[in-house]
């Protein structure tokens, strides 16, 4: 469906009809499909909400308003058009990111937070020609290819899926492959997660190479000091591809010990 949200129109994937709600925010580069195998894995009484970002998926892609706060406030556009009285977020990647800063507001009916291998709250500083390999990442099937083998993952993907990265990656607007590289990476919104006052964990891939555990050991876990952490074995940064049904079980693990702490 698509839901009018913060001055667009965003794609959203809505099923299921339990309470609390999950809703889903997906990496750069992905779309809500990415979380498809996650929710086949959790209970059928869950409802799951998945936007596609602005400027990715079957969104829409606007000429500008790419920084985090934009992708935090169509979230929220999200959350209150569907009337969502409780909820959890889950954030993978950029969009563990923009969790942090939505939840940073402590918005009404949030009960939980979520962070999938997500890019910490202080400014990501990269080599100059990391970063431009960066912003080159997701301009050809060939370099799309050599991200997956090289950084996002840690063990090889179905054919389905490879093809759906590769699709979803190539399928984005220039203005969002862009942002992120150039300037919402570098956003510090370490002041903002020190108000997020709700139960919250970190599934981290043991092998990721983007947000390894150690990385996130040393540049989240202080500034959000008591979330937790999960390591899923084996896996790289895109642990919804790599290993739907253990962050499913994490998930479903946390949401359960928010009706029971």
């Amino acid at each position: 469906m698509k839901i009018a949200s913060n001055g667009i129109h965003l794609h959203v994937a809505d099923q299921g009809n339990g309470t609390p709600a999950i809703v889903f925010l997906h990496y750069w580069g992905g779309s809500s499909r990415t979380w498809n195998n996650v929710i086949a894995a959790l209970p059928k009484a869950y409802r799951t909400v998945a936007p596609d970002h602005r400027g990715w998926g079957d969104s829409d892609a606007p000429a500008s308003g790419y920084a985090l706060a934009d992708f935090a406030d169509d979230a929220q556009g999200v959350i209150d058009s569907l009337r969502l009285d409780q909820f959890v977020l889950v954030g993978h990647s950029m969009g563990g990111k923009i969790a942090q800063l939505l939840a940073s507001r402590r918005p009404k009916g949030l009960a939980g937070l979520v962070m999938v291998a997500p890019s910490p709250p202080v400014p990501l500083v990269l080599p100059a020609e990391v970063r431009a390999q960066m912003e080159s990442a997701y301009t050809s099937r060939a370099s799309v290819e050599a991200a997956i083998d090289h950084m996002l993952t840690a063990k090889p993907l179905s054919a389905a899926h490879r093809e759906q990265v590769i699709e979803d990656s190539l399928r984005g607007a220039p203005q969002a492959k862009a942002a992120w590289p150039l300037y919402a990476s570098l956003e510090d919104i370490t002041r903002e997660v020190a108000a997020i006052d709700v139960p919250a964990i970190v599934i981290a891939g043991e092998l990721d190479r983007v947000d390894s555990v150690e990385t996130l050991r040393s540049q989240l876990l202080p500034h959000i000091p008591h979330a937790r952490m999960q390591v899923v074995p084996g896996s790289g940064h895109l642990s919804p591809l790599e290993a739907p049904v253990e962050v499913a079980g994490f998930i479903q693990e946390f949401v359960e010990s928010l009706a029971h702490p």
